[in-house]
């Protein structure tokens, strides 16, 4: 099926594998690239040594186009960038809009880049930068999230700007992919999807805790870190909501304590790097340790699976996924549903 987006990339299928950390490494993004997908590196959670590994490694299992996604308010922004170029990545996509500047230097080097969005007018600022195009995520999207439905903001998107537009949020078949193509997206981005398969590291018993949630157990909380930020619903999540000021604090200590022992960082640097992700925000002491700690929050759970000690970001269509299939299976069945969903649209009953 060939969109905007497959002829941007150079993928077969309109599907991008969304770039989650401590999920999205070198065995699920190449199993994406090779199903048809474009596959997409979570880098925020690997060192720079880490990613160049993980970039290569990627590139001995496949030889289709695949993306990192990075930080571009990471200090190491720039080295991060020099390593795409150098090695030959072909997408670059953001979770916060990078700087004219860093798209500047990307599209030189024949990157092409893609940062994700929330809002019509931050689409507008990055399609005007030069952004080859945007994935435009609606609330029903896993993780950080805002309070726009996607069938509400991707149409804004689509009509504000002149670039490609994926949509992100509530997708996870073929009948979401002919829905997103007749708002004007040339594709989708699925992140809890990709995290079911039998393709992904996550631990198998927090797989099996996101196949036994309901749509119902998927919640927004801000007790984690300040932000909005989807994900199942968990006892921890429960004891910071009901926790008071206090009890809160006590709780983020704790679990700080054992995070700066699994991170090495110190009391200093981690009340550092949470009140640096206050972005002019009122967070609480206890939100500010939790802020710091919240990539290891994530890999508690995705990568030790420690359900208790961790959070699991997830979209809301966690609640109606039941099965793991590989990526191949995966693709394969969104493309044959897609195409079942065309025809039965244009033809005459």
């Amino acid at each position: 099926m060939e969109t905007a987006l497959t002829r941007l990339v150079g993928v077969r299928c309109p599907i991008v594998q969304s770039g989650m950390g401590w999920v999205a490494g070198p065995r699920l993004v190449s199993a994406a690239a090779n199903a048809g997908a474009l596959g997409v590196l979570g880098s925020a959670t690997m060192t720079v040594d880490g990613l160049r590994e993980a970039v290569r490694e990627v590139r001995s299992r496949t030889d289709a186009p695949f993306g990192v996604n990075l930080r571009a308010d990471a200090a190491d922004a720039g080295d991060r960038v020099r390593i795409l170029i150098d090695e030959g990545v072909r997408v670059a996509s953001f979770a916060l809009a990078p700087s004219r500047e860093l798209i500047a230097v990307l599209k030189e080097a024949g990157v092409v880049v893609i940062p994700s969005v929330g809002a019509r007018r931050h689409a507008e600022k990055v399609a005007a930068w030069g952004a080859d195009a945007v994935v435009v995520q609606g609330g029903e999207g896993g993780g950080h999230t805002g309070e726009v439905a996607t069938t509400v903001l991707l149409p804004q998107v689509v009509d504000a700007v002149d670039v490609p537009v994926v949509a992100a949020g509530g997708f996870f078949d073929g009948r979401g992919l002919v829905a997103a193509l007749a708002y004007g997206a040339a594709g989708v981005a699925m992140g809890t999807r990709f995290l079911l398969t039998s393709d992904s590291t996550v631990p198998d018993a927090v797989k099996a805790r996101y196949l036994a949630a309901t749509v119902r157990d998927v919640t927004v909380t801000r007790a984690v870190d300040g932000l909005p930020h989807r994900m199942l619903r968990t006892d921890l999540v429960a004891a910071l909501e009901d926790a008071g000021r206090a009890r809160a604090l006590l709780h983020a200590v704790r679990r700080a304590a054992g995070f700066r022992r699994l991170s090495g960082l110190t009391w200093r640097q981690l009340v550092h790097d949470g009140l640096a992700l206050r972005h002019g925000k009122e967070l609480s002491w206890s939100q500010v340790l939790l802020a710091a700690n919240t990539p290891m929050l994530l890999r508690s759970a995705m990568v030790d699976g420690r359900t208790d000690l961790g959070v699991m970001a997830a979209g809301q269509v966690a609640g109606v996924i039941d099965d793991l299939p590989s990526c191949a299976e995966l693709v394969e069945r969104i493309m044959r549903e897609a195409e079942a969903t065309r025809d039965r649209l244009t033809t005459p009953r």
